[in-house]
């Protein structure tokens, strides 16, 4: 499958930069071709940004990254309209939202009020403001990132901004191997070094064919099954929402992309759910360290079509 060679020539560029993290990798780039999000919820040091600029690279997007901090405005984020006294007239300056691979770091350390600036870009593939709206670049990407141990001068992101995110993840340590190349090369910014290796156009292409992926009647009544199994949960207060079922539908047709085929099998929902489950339910009593252990019940529960 040629498309297959195209996604294994972009995860080979990226783990230039990437050590000893192919899977997370494949992982980042399902929401990219699936038409999604993520967020990596893990401590800072470990190679989120690189990532994200791996990426950008690889692909040839523009990439922007912006710094959330608790002063950062809307208008900062989405852009300003000034007025021009050579044309007498207000013209509008685009912000770093306007690019193809976004990285939102350290997002909720802004207030509500700039995080929900993010929301319709995410959701709409464009932003509105003035009055008017101004579509946002093919392909459109926002990698996020959130420090889960320091909360100090923090906000908690609410509910209906998490569920913009087709997955969240965790990227964790290298293992001892990676981590002894890293050392040996001492790089400062690895990323920079990497070339294009697919254009733009490709990943918009790709993007489409995502979309045809073949999906069984038995394979959306198993998505199905997963959504109505984390609502009824006893120790759920808040299940999977029907844009959650959707995103677990669609990252299941990108994981079988990456793998080269054209059909979702039972194990690419099974696999890739409890990456988009995880950040939308609410355990009750605010027990959230239990949460990957109740999603691994439900999978277990949930009867696997044949």
């Amino acid at each position: 499958m040629e498309d297959k060679k195209l996604i294994d020539t972009i995860i080979d560029n990226v783990e230039k930069a990437i050590k000893g993290k192919r899977e997370i990798i494949k992982l980042a780039l399902i929401p990219l071709i699936g038409g999604g999000h993520i967020i990596f919820r893990d401590i800072p040091g470990i190679g989120k940004s690189t990532l994200a600029e791996a990426i950008a690279r690889s692909v040839h997007a523009e990439f922007k990254r912006i710094q959330f901090t608790s002063d950062i405005l809307p208008s900062d984020i989405i852009g300003i309209t000034i007025y021009n006294k050579e044309t007498e007239q207000f013209e509008f300056r685009k912000g770093p939202i306007f690019a193809n691979i976004v990285l939102a770091d350290e997002i909720n350390r802004a207030s509500p009020k700039s995080q929900s600036a993010l929301l319709e870009a995410m959701n709409e593939g464009n932003v509105t403001t003035n009055g008017i709206t101004y579509k946002l670049p093919e392909p459109f990407y926002v990698i996020a990132t959130e420090n889960p141990l320091e909360f100090a001068g923090t906000y908690p992101l609410p509910e209906n901004e998490l569920d913009r995110f087709m997955l969240s993840a965790s990227m964790g340590y290298p293992d001892e191997e990676a981590e002894i190349e890293i050392l040996e090369k001492n790089e400062k910014h690895p990323a920079a070094k990497l070339k294009e290796v697919v254009t733009r156009e490709q990943i918009v292409a790709i993007k489409e064919k995502v979309k045809n992926v073949f999906v069984d009647k038995s394979i959306l009544n198993y998505i199905l099954s997963i959504a109505k199994n984390t609502r009824d949960n006893k120790f759920i207060t808040l299940g999977l929402s029907t844009r959650g079922t959707l995103d677990l539908l669609n990252a299941s047709k990108a994981k079988a992309f990456i793998e080269g085929r054209d059909y979702v099998i039972p194990d690419d929902v099974k696999e890739i759910a409890p990456f988009v489950i995880q950040h939308r339910i609410i355990i009750k009593g605010g027990e959230d360290k239990f949460a990957k252990e109740i999603i691994e019940q439900i999978l277990a529960d949930t009867q696997v079509p044949l």
